[in-house]
């Protein structure tokens, strides 16, 4: 695992006035659940208003992020938990899932905070889900990247005088 060079998600963005849909996947619970209470204590500090979607697994993260965007919300937090087995399902879901969120990011114009993660066991989701012994909070992260791009995103499409 590498946490070196990342960015400081745990400085406070304003969201104020933003609108964020978290689009959650109900595989492996711990993880899962770990991951949503970092985006939605990362959400809540910023100030924006925001919701929570669950869907059946990964690979419908995008559907469904696409839906929330396209019905107003300012951003996505798609958060899943994908853990390699003995098949090649893996890299399938790994791969729609991936390929359509950052399709749904480019072809809205709104951010998704990607917070899926691709994992080779059990133990490395339960180390970055931001639970008390993890050493990281990947739901926060997700939150913090989809609040600091749609402030940019707001800044560039600002009028300017």
């Amino acid at each position: 695992m590498s946490g070196a060079g990342a960015p400081n998600a745990e400085e406070t963005v304003d969201g104020t006035g933003l609108n964020v849909v978290i689009v959650a996947g109900t595989w492996h619970d711990q993880i899962t659940d770990g991951l949503i209470a970092g985006a939605q204590r990362t959400l809540e500090a910023s100030g924006a208003t925001f919701s929570l979607v669950r869907v059946p697994g990964s690979f419908e993260l995008p559907v469904v992020s696409k839906a929330a965007l396209e019905s107003g919300a300012d951003a996505v937090v798609a958060l899943g938990v994908i853990i390699r087995g003995g098949t090649p399902h893996f890299e399938y879901v790994s791969s729609a899932a991936t390929d359509g969120l950052t399709r749904v990011a480019i072809d809205t114009g709104k951010p998704v905070g990607f917070g899926v993660l691709t994992l080779d066991d059990e133990a490395q989701g339960i180390d970055r889900a931001g639970l008390a012994d993890s050493r990281e909070d990947k739901g926060a992260e997700a939150a913090h990247a989809a609040l600091s791009t749609a402030l940019t995103l707001r800044a560039l499409r600002a009028p300017r005088g």
